[in-house]
């Protein structure tokens, strides 16, 4: 009876934040500190749950661990956000005003239904962006994730700012969607992806991880061989990686990348430049830090 209460934790959280904006009053869903508020909550209470169901002794997390993840999920609430907002959202709005494309159809859909296709819009773009990463120069902009040497529920939100930005285009402000939807898939999204980088024992059910991402399917992406990222791209819908024959069974205990030296960061912001400090060095004679 426990195992099964614990499996179902994580299909609880999704459940309780699509009622929750779906139920929401108009006051709260035009709130500006509303979906910070929210969450805030929904990744510090994922947090609390992994002082007492741990699943690995060598992620439990630690002050500094805390304090630089903490700094993260501050950048990417505000700064990406923001950047986010300003250089795709709103060009895009202003395109499919000027082109006169509307989609009424969306926003008369119940809106646990425009949750569940924001999710889906966003978490596919997410997915080949992902992909993308993985397989082209693009991987210096994430390879800054992948160094880190624990999983914790708030390690989703780490990584170099010109990633993060990247990784946060979508398209769905394309689409006619209620707000109350827009957040509540955003807030559908952050409990999947802490989820799936929680330090958790319990497992979901199969049902779950047949189309949600979990720790299981994240901790193998996260692997020290490069050769072993490459599969799981899915940040949440693992569904996109079975469809697109990038699934792999599995867990892994032990994540990071080359010597699994725990980068700093400000190693992480100058990641991405490193190539080019290199090329630079090389034309002047220099041989390059290690």
């Amino acid at each position: 009876m426990k195992s099964t209460l614990l499996s179902l934790i994580q299909p609880a959280f999704v459940v309780l934040v699509v009622l929750f904006w779906s139920l929401a009053p108009a006051a709260i869903v035009e709130s500006a500190a509303a979906p910070i508020i929210v969450s805030c909550l929904i990744l510090a209470a994922i947090q609390a749950l992994e002082f007492v169901l741990e699943r690995h002794e060598g992620w439990r997390i630690n002050r500094r661990e805390f304090l630089t993840d903490a700094f993260y999920v501050a950048l990417n609430m505000s700064v990406i956000d923001t950047a986010s907002k300003l250089l795709a959202d709103d060009p895009l709005k202003a395109l499919k005003g000027s082109l006169g494309i509307v989609t009424p159809w969306t926003e008369h859909l119940p809106i646990a239904v425009q949750i569940a296709l924001a999710v889906f819009l966003i978490e596919l773009g997410q997915y080949w962006m992902h992909r993308l990463m993985h397989n082209s120069l693009l991987w210096w902009t994430h390879a800054p994730h992948h160094h880190i040497t624990q999983l914790n529920a708030l390690k989703g939100a780490v990584g170099n700012p010109l990633e993060l930005f990247l990784i946060s285009l979508s398209v769905v402000a394309l689409f006619d969607f209620k707000l109350n939807a827009l957040l509540g898939a955003g807030s559908v999204l952050t409990v999947i992806a802490a989820f799936a980088h929680a330090n958790l024992r319990f497992v979901p059910p199969r049902w779950y991880s047949f189309f949600f991402t979990t720790i299981e399917h994240h901790s193998l992406h996260h692997s020290v061989p490069y050769e072993d990222t490459l599969c799981n791209y899915a940040n949440c819908l693992i569904l996109c990686d079975r469809v697109f024959g990038t699934f792999r069974s599995g867990e892994a205990s032990v994540v990071g990348q080359d010597d699994r030296r725990r980068l700093s960061i400000r190693e992480q912001f100058q990641y991405p430049m490193l190539p080019l400090l290199a090329w630079w060095k090389g034309r002047r004679g220099e041989q390059p830090a290690v």
